[in-house]
């Protein structure tokens, strides 16, 4: 920092600055009141204001590699969104509505002095991905998605993902298709090392997804095909993970393409397209660990009348699904210089886990 100056006197030094032929430097602006203080202050309309690539580029690399203090702060979040996550799998059950589970996690969450890290989501109907309406009477034989987390006083998030089901066990078809999820959760876990293209777990997760519901009878032909061709993405429709920091989706504002990717074009694959993170991992990077199985009755329809991937699809099998919802687990991780490590408590992830807090 060369010269400081009092706010009152931005607007004159910017103008003469943007007179001068000088350039200035500004982050993509994230709110309207931001965009028209630009215009003001440089006389950009908002519609040409698309941030400073050098100035993204600066602090992406600065705010990927966690400090030791980051660390600590983002461990103490985990752990209360741990807590929040076994208050509510202990507490859940069938004749509740959504929001007395909402409330549990938000009394856990109040009592470790720390807010949300975003709008929680909690609902019979996981299948809607970021559902936020918690007015639902959860029945019997329903499966409860939760995706929620804890804020530090400090600001530094935490992120997780659970599914429970509303008895006390699960029944014999939640339990198959969970136990696809938790193999596609804990395979990419194991894989976490720096180095690794995020992209490349993220296949590796749908290649297990194939391959559990080809011997479901849901899928067929040849795995590495379905993937690359985007099959899995009907039930897989989003990314396996992202950033994670001061904000849960880490420098979400400054774009996916910079920060995810490095400058490098995206997919516009379904599905593929949704994936956050496709850069090699790097020790000190906070990432979360989030694939999902989803059974979604409009998308389901939609590629059934399109007669897409029926090379990989069989279509009637996943009718007797349509009414099955949706699981997700999620975890957070800090890649290390030999792997990685969870930050925060354990939260429950296998089947047996969950039933044996239920």
């Amino acid at each position: 920092m060369k010269e400081v100056m009092p706010s009152a006197d931005i607007v004159s030094y910017l103008h003469q600055c943007v007179q001068k032929g000088k350039t200035v430097h500004y982050l993509p602006p994230y709110r309207a009141e931001h965009k028209l203080k630009l215009m003001d202050w440089l006389g950009i309309p908002p519609a040409r204001q698309e941030g400073s690539v050098p100035f993204i580029r600066a602090i992406v690399a600065q705010r990927n590699y966690k400090s030791d203090e980051e660390i600590a702060e983002i461990e103490k979040a985990c752990n209360v969104t741990a807590d929040m996550h076994i208050a509510a799998t202990k507490f859940l059950r069938p004749g509740m509505y959504e929001y007395e589970v909402v409330a549990e996690m938000n009394r856990v969450a109040q009592a470790n002095n720390c807010e949300l890290s975003f709008a929680t989501i909690a609902t019979i109907n996981g299948q809607t991905l970021h559902n936020h309406y918690h007015g639902n009477k959860v029945k019997p034989g329903d499966l409860f998605l939760i995706d929620a987390g804890a804020e530090v006083e400090s600001g530094y998030a935490g992120d997780m993902s659970s599914t429970i089901p509303a008895d006390k066990k699960f029944t014999a078809r939640q339990r198959e298709v969970y136990e696809i999820q938790n193999a596609m959760h804990l395979e990419s876990v194991k894989a976490l090392r720096p180095g690794i293209p995020y992209m490349e777990v993220y296949e590796l997760a749908a290649r297990i997804l194939v391959d559990g519901m080809k011997e479901l009878g849901l899928m067929k032909g040849n795995t590495d095909d379905a993937v690359r061709e985007g099959a899995h993405a009907l039930l897989f429709p989003h990314g396996l993970g992202h950033m994670m920091g001061l904000d849960v989706h880490d420098m979400e504002n400054l774009g996916e393409l910079w920060v995810g990717y490095n400058g490098q074009p995206k997919s516009t694959q379904f599905g593929r397209k949704s994936q956050r993170l496709a850069i090699p991992l790097e020790d000190r990077f906070v990432i979360t660990v989030e694939p999902g199985i989803y059974f979604i009755p409009e998308l389901i329809d939609r590629w059934k009348a399109e007669k897409k991937f029926t090379d990989f699809i069989n279509y009637e099998k996943v009718e007797a699904y349509k009414d099955f919802g949706g699981i997700r687990n999620e975890e957070d991780y800090l890649i290390t210089a030999t792997g990685s490590r969870r930050l925060g408590k354990k939260i429950p992830l296998t089947p047996d886990e969950v039933e044996a807090l239920r």
